[in-house]
């Protein structure tokens, strides 16, 4: 039997991004079979530089099964020879700043009189408005959607650290770029993408702010929950007595009941507990019983008497322990890259049970890919030493994103 087709097999897909919304998008079109390729200045991608001088865990995640092409936009050589690109590409996926896409001529203007069937998906700061060329990356976004200011550090407002806002503009312009690719296979034109970081924020804090609106509507203020366990006592991470972090999830009063079973305590049948809103009502006495219940236990114990009882808990992990996880290793989960003489466990794209996982490749070298998928196009030798001698790309070979991994002495 035929090994099963990826949805976007045959597609290709060119990339222009930075940092993480764009490449995190053409990651995941490329997972889904499409050909990824990583259009790069000279100067390259910024992941490339961002651990010890080298690329970083961004760029290795992201970027495996990607080629990499070195153009400089700038240079009229560098761009007429993206051009010829572009016009082999189904879509083109970019998160330049407004002022750098049309100082580069990457707008959906330009970019569709070399291709008028091309997919255009623009993920920037801002969708149209007033701060429509204005700057924003993802603390940006957090800041300006309410994520921010609900999560403080020492009372300093702060960002959540990893960058969802970013991953999510990239998911989004993903869904964008598929349905423009139901609408040519409708016999319709497509329409161009645009992915604002600060609009995904807003959809994606929608619950909250009509949240918000709804409490302000019910009791003539705005009022909100305190934190992100939403004031449900039991609902959080607990230490159990050998200094493990679990996180209970109590979300009913089923639960409620069935804790208080599995932990042996004579509260499972106190009416004064048996409903949430009592519960609220007495937060800090029920807070110091689920607290003070799994303090008496070793993690192991507790873990299996709430497991038992149908009570969702997990362990807190550092993300040095994540992948020993058993749920983590099984088949289809990780895929083994290799990458400068260095191997390394890549969740994978989530697919369902036996389906086909996409070819990949390392993470491309800047350039690597330059010459092949040039001369694919039409350009011919001679074109390809004049690119590398006004600048507009690398020499074969050029890399100056080395670093050298810590060793340690035996």
């Amino acid at each position: 039997m035929d090994a099963p087709t990826l949805p976007l097999a045959g597609r290709r897909i060119i990339e222009v991004g930075t940092m993480l919304a764009a490449p995190f998008a053409a990651h995941l079109l490329g997972q889904l079979g499409a050909e990824v390729i990583k259009v790069e200045p000279p100067h390259g991608d910024p992941t490339r530089a961002l651990v010890r001088g080298g690329p970083s865990g961004t760029f290795i995640a992201y970027s495996h099964g990607k080629k990499s092409v070195c153009l400089d936009l700038a240079q009229p050589a560098g761009h007429a020879a993206f051009c010829r690109l572009l016009q082999s590409a189904d879509a083109l996926v970019h998160n330049l700043a407004p002022r750098a896409a049309r100082k580069l001529r990457l707008t959906e203007a330009d970019c569709l009189a070399v291709k008028p069937s091309l997919i255009y998906c623009h993920i920037r700061g801002y969708a149209a408005g007033p701060l429509q060329d204005d700057l924003a990356s993802n603390p940006v976004a957090e800041a300006a959607t309410g994520v921010m200011e609900q999560n403080r550090v020492d009372g300093r407002p702060s960002r959540l650290g990893p960058s969802y806002h970013d991953q999510f503009a990239g998911a989004y312009a993903v869904i964008g770029i598929l349905a423009g690719l139901v609408q040519q296979a409708a016999g319709k034109p497509a329409s161009a993408v645009e992915v604002g970081l600060y609009e995904t924020g807003l959809h994606v804090a929608s619950r909250d702010l009509v949240g918000v609106q709804l409490k302000t509507r019910l009791l003539g203020r705005p009022e909100r929950e305190p934190h992100g366990e939403f004031s449900m006592p039991g609902y959080g991470a607990y230490q159990t007595s050998d200094q493990r972090w679990l996180y209970l999830l109590m979300l009913t009063d089923s639960h409620w009941h069935r804790f208080c079973r599995a932990m042996q305590l004579a509260e499972a049948d106190d009416p004064e507990l048996a409903s949430l809103r009592n519960r609220r009502r007495q937060r800090d006495r029920c807070e110091a019983l689920v607290r003070q219940a799994l303090a008496r236990l070793a993690f192991d114990e507790a873990a299996a008497r709430l497991q038992a009882a149908g009570i969702g808990c997990t362990e807190v992990l550092p993300l040095e322990r994540v992948l020993e996880s058993p749920q983590a290793r099984q088949p289809g989960k990780l895929r083994d890259i290799r990458y400068r003489g260095l191997d390394f466990e890549v969740p994978e794209f989530p697919r369902p049970p036996g389906a086909a996982a996409a070819p990949t490749l390392p993470p491309p070298e800047l350039g690597e890919h330059t010459r092949q998928v040039l001369q694919a196009v039409g350009l011919q030798a001679a074109d390809l030493d004049e690119l590398v001698r006004c600048a507009a790309t690398l020499p074969d070979g050029a890399n100056r994103f080395a670093w050298a991994p810590v060793r340690r002495s035996d």
